[in-house]
């Protein structure tokens, strides 16, 4: 059973984050503050994640819970979920038992990422095939080098193949043009940097619900690209 608590007191993000862990195969349970997230771990001992928020009503913060969490479980994965971009709260994050850190707002495709990487960490059972790179709405095929939006599948060229897949490895990570030029044309290749924003416009045009306006694959100005928001 592929199990994760999701904790988080603003009932929109709660859901948010559940529909997409649902989508992507995990079966979640829901807390609204800090004692019924306790609870729920009491109650359900094979959770393998669990993703905390920060700021919670009452007496006890994402921090303390953090705490208590990994005293009573050594082996379960902990991402800390919060608006707060300060260096300092990172920091007491992981010192207090966090594995990871992701700071809102956040694409789905990157928390999923975030949350299938620390399932298999934690002990949990592989997800799907290790020939598959699952990001919801998207499922990447690596052995038949296939891509899928929906279930849809969308026809790629070898190297609009190479790019996704280098998109999906490095999730929310911003890449340069000559990153991706690199990675995918290799590095003896002489060819100008236009070729990546090429591949790139035709990318948007199969994957992108508005082509005009990407949310999959992101433009860092002055830089590169990105997957997700």
């Amino acid at each position: 059973m592929r199990k994760v608590l999701v904790l988080e007191d603003e009932l929109n993000i709660r859901s948010f984050v559940v529909i997409n862990l649902k989508r992507a195969g995990y079966e979640t349970i829901e807390a609204g503050d800090g004692e019924e997230a306790l609870e729920q771990i009491r109650k359900n001992p094979d959770t393998k994640v669990v993703l905390l928020d920060i700021m919670l009503p009452g007496e006890m913060d994402g921090f303390e819970v953090c705490r208590r969490i990994r005293a009573g479980n050594p082996q379960i994965g902990i991402i800390m979920l919060t608006a707060r971009t300060q260096e300092m709260d990172k920091v007491t994050g992981l010192m207090t038992g966090a594995d990871d850190y992701v700071t809102k707002p956040f694409s789905p495709a990157e928390l999923t990422a975030r949350v299938d990487a620390l399932y298999r960490r934690a002990g949990g059972e592989t997800l799907r095939d290790k020939d598959e790179i699952s990001q919801p709405p998207f499922l990447l095929n690596t052995r038949n080098r296939t891509l899928e939006k929906n279930g849809q599948r969308i026809k790629l060229t070898q190297v609009e193949y190479s790019i996704v897949k280098l998109f999906m490895d490095n999730p929310g990570k911003a890449l340069s043009r000559e990153e991706i030029l690199e990675s995918v044309w290799g590095k003896d290749y002489i060819g100008e940097l236009k070729i990546v924003d090429v591949n790139i416009r035709r990318l948007r045009i199969k994957l992108e619900d508005d082509p005009q306006n990407p949310t999959y694959i992101t433009t860092v100005w002055g830089y590169g690209y990105k997957w997700g928001a």
